[in-house]
């Protein structure tokens, strides 16, 4: 599955990345916690977290994610978006929680 497709079933809005959307997803992980995710999350994977500092754009190119989706509407530092637009790591958002974008992720097959 791609990125855009992802983006298509969830409504998510793009803040950034738009280059990123034909990245292949393999799998979902969630965590707020920079250095676990560093030493747990595999390339291809969206990355779920609420953190919306430049540092999530430095660990997801690092770690080959696929995209960041950020939960709950939460607002998302322009600097980072310039980061991710840089990277061509795609920045999406939504209203669903955490626990309903796995929901949801899990019912696409992901």
């Amino acid at each position: 599955m791609k990125v855009r497709e992802i983006v298509n079933n969830l409504s998510c809005k793009v803040l950034a990345g738009h280059n990123g959307l034909d990245r292949e997803v393999k799998g979902v992980y969630i965590n707020d916690l920079l250095s676990w995710v560093m030493s747990h999350g595999n390339s291809n994977n969206i990355w779920i977290t609420v953190q919306t500092h430049p540092n999530v754009i430095a660990v997801a190119s690092l770690l080959d994610f696929s995209c960041v989706i950020i939960p709950e509407n939460s607002d998302i530092e322009e600097v980072t978006l310039k980061k991710a637009d840089d990277e061509g790591i795609p920045i999406l958002q939504t209203e669903l929680s955490g626990y309903e974008l796995c929901s949801v992720l899990n019912e696409l097959g992901v």
